[in-house]
């Protein structure tokens, strides 16, 4: 039985939720935080996720990658790459499938993985933590991704999933989870027959979506949506960071730039300010030795940060009112703004946001957990094995999107609008093309330039239907394909058939008020139908990765994850030797003295100085076999001796047992000793009073 998972991605921090115990929790990781990291460190023996690779990230800069769901699915050629690319800290190059790879120093060799493999690698360590967590098994992940995903953004998050094992039963937008969790956990505070009209708004590390949501007691749609992909916590972070470089340039002669350990601590540093001054108006900045051992300090008000982004919040209104406009309604048409995002806890933003509304912001949902409980819910909801309130939710098409075909004889038209922007998914709609054979081709494009954000690839999939024959002396048949705008949001050709013309009996039915005469024999016409022929078979290339370069991904994940295992179990052993050492040495001069003779303490101690001298020489970088040969190396003396004192140790509590047996059996005899005599003086009490009271009856 699969436990139902499900992730939130952020591009700063990642949180987990799982459904069980009757209700949804938010997994914690191995240092017990509700968050993780969203990066990966590579190092000369291992790689590290998360908050191992957070903790080196300043000594390991250059072999760094984070801001993993900002590149994912993303083509090298697109205009935001450009933007994206000052965010990352190693080389970024062409994938050769027109993707993005990142270049690291792996293994002490130049390795280069692409933004799929990256994500898969980061999406296997949250599987692991969940497991470690539950102790369930981790299949089935519910993943949310930004609204503004293209297909083949939505398919390289799939395909991640895949990569680490993992069956992504949903991509959902990350707006409509958080709405999903609102729908399913505030049900007692919902309309039953009329909708509420709720404006969701999400302010996180790299993006701002604004999503307007009808929703009631068991039901919920996505009215209207929208975003600005660059204006995000990330955009104050580095205002802050390079307003100090260029003031340390002029103050202390040094431009932290040049080094990119520098900058990264001064970046982390903006970000701690950040924080402190959405509760303070002022706050100071210090880092010791940031760059050539010079000292910094300064300081930077709350209306200095404000005036530095004013830019960025003069466009803060946009993603309000084309969400707005979209679903079709105005401001005072809302019923509650909710409001989540880490970026919404700056008072600006919050300030601005209310504005735009005209009303005041509702934070009854968990800014940071919202989404993830929203997906646990959604893949809960996939699950065979657990049972959850019915909840019926429908999600918003962000861009047009069209079929086309090649023209036969008689044929006006070589395309169709299916998919329209603003119309609801999931949707299915079933189209009729008059096919000469054997096969032809359909392709899924989109349709609507102004719609897309620049740069967008039009294609989205192509499909080979094959096997159409027509019928007896006709020169084409009628196929119907049925095209499908799935759960996850990608475009699919579900199944494809031929139907032919046929004449079928059917009953007639009387006419209404017409008496029925129920001893007449039915009566029957014969009509011309069209009617199932045969199934077509459908070849699909989609934008997700081929069968075989995913099992390739697939392969080289399952050898990175056994090579990482390794190295943990070495260093287990390593420093399970070491312990062994430090503790025998320490106890052989006092627990352990008198239970070795001065040839084993001599040869004891002298195996113990020159496996301390190898373990921090030579053997500091060693194999595990080496480290278990030296531990049973000493043990085979030292648990001799270590025997001898726990034997001791035995008969000591052997001999205190003993003792208190016979304690315990002594008291227990002058206990029932003493009650025997109470009992004797009882009765003979009981006696003398009998005796008085015949001599007074005698008298």
């Amino acid at each position: 039985m699969s436990t139902p998972f499900g992730v939130d991605l952020g591009n700063n921090n990642t949180v987990i939720a799982c459904a069980r115990n009757r209700g949804i929790d938010i997994i914690v990781n191995e240092v017990s935080n509700r968050s993780t990291p969203s990066l990966i460190g590579f190092g000369p023996r291992q790689r590290y996720i998360g908050e191992t690779g957070k903790n080196q990230q300043t000594s390991n800069i250059k072999n760094t990658v984070e801001n993993l769901k900002r590149i994912v699915g993303l083509p090298h050629n697109h205009p935001d790459f450009k933007i994206e690319e000052k965010y990352f800290t190693v080389p970024l190059h062409p994938d050769g499938h027109g993707g993005i790879s990142a270049e690291v120093k792996y293994l002490n060799k130049s390795h280069k993985f692409n933004a799929t493999q990256l994500l898969a690698m980061y999406l296997d360590k949250i599987k692991n933590t969940a497991y470690t967590e539950t102790k369930g098994n981790i299949t089935d992940i519910c993943l949310s991704v930004p609204s503004w995903y293209t297909e083949k953004q939505r398919r390289a998050a799939a395909d991640a999933c895949k990569i680490a094992n993992l069956n992504p039963v949903r991509i959902v937008n990350e707006l409509t989870a958080a709405a999903v969790g609102y729908g399913v956990f505030k049900a007692n505070d919902l309309p039953e027959d009329e909708f509420k009209k709720v404006a969701f708004v999400d302010v996180g590390h790299s993006s701002y979506q604004v999503s307007i949501a009808a929703v009631k007691k068991g039901e919920l749609k996505i009215l209207g949506s929208s975003f600005d992909k660059h204006f995000g916590g990330r955009i104050f972070d580095y205002a802050i960071a390079e307003h100090f470089a260029n003031e340390f340039i002029g103050k202390y002669k040094i431009d932290v730039r040049e080094q990119p350990k520098a900058f990264y601590r001064v970046l982390t540093a903006s970000e701690k300010l950040k924080k402190v001054l959405s509760a303070n108006t002022q706050a100071p900045f210090n880092i010791e030795s940031v760059m050539n051992d010079v000292d910094v300090s300064s300081s930077l008000t709350r209306d200095e940060l404000e005036e530095m982004v004013k830019p960025l919040l003069e466009k803060i209104h946009i993603p309000i009112e084309t969400a707005l406009k979209e679903a079709n309604l105005k401001a005072e048409d809302l019923d509650s703004i909710e409001v989540i995002g880490g970026s919404s806890r700056i008072p600006i933003v919050k300030e601005k946001i209310s504005e735009i509304f005209g009303k005041p912001l509702s934070f009854t949902l968990n800014q940071d957990e919202a989404i993830a409980k929203g997906n646990a819910y959604i893949c809960a909801c996939h699950s065979p094995t657990v049972r959850v309130r019915p909840f019926k939710f429908e999600d918003y098409n962000q861009y047009t999107v069209s079929y086309f075909w090649d023209k036969e004889d008689n044929e006006d038209e070589d395309h169709l609008e299916v998919f329209s922007k603003g119309g609801l998914f999931p949707s299915t709609k079933i189209i009729t093309l008059f096919r000469k054979g054997p096969s032809f081709e359909i392709e899924a494009k989109y349709t609507k330039s102004h719609e897309l954000p620049k740069g967008t690839e039009h294609n989205i999939a192509k499909w080979k239907i094959s096997g159409v024959v027509p019928s007896q002396g006709e020169s084409s048949i009628a196929t119907k394909i049925k095209l499908r705008n799935d759960p996850s949001g990608f475009y699919t050709i579900e199944s494809a058939y031929t139907v032919e013309e046929q004449i079928v009996k059917e009953l007639v039915e009387p006419k209404e008020g017409e008496e029925v005469d129920e001893d007449a024999e039915p009566e029957y016409k014969e009509v011309k139908k069209l009617v199932k022929k045969s199934d077509l078979s459908i070849e699909a290339v989609t934008a997700g990765l081929s069968d075989k370069i995913l099992q390739k991904f697939i392969e080289e994940e399952g050898k990175m994850v056994s090579e990482d295992k390794l190295v943990a179990i070495t260093e287990e052993k390593k420093n399970q030797l070491e312990e062994y050492i430090y503790e025998l040495r320490g106890k052989l001069d006092d627990q352990y003295k008198d239970f070795a003779n001065e040839q084993e303490k001599e040869k004891l101690s002298s195996m113990l100085m020159k496996t301390e001298d190898w373990l921090y020489d030579e053997g500091e970088d060693s194999t595990k076999a080496k480290y278990i040969a030296k531990y049973e190396e000493l043990a085979s003396l030292g648990n001799l001796i270590k025997g001898r004192y726990l034997q001791k140790e035995q008969e000591k509590k052997e001999q205190y047992r003993q003792k208190q047996e016979q304690a315990q059996s002594k008291a227990m005899a002058e206990k029932m000793a003493a009650q025997r005599e109470a009992n004797k003086n009882k009765e003979q009490t009981k006696e003398q009073s009998k005796q008085d009271e015949d001599v007074e009856m005698e008298n």
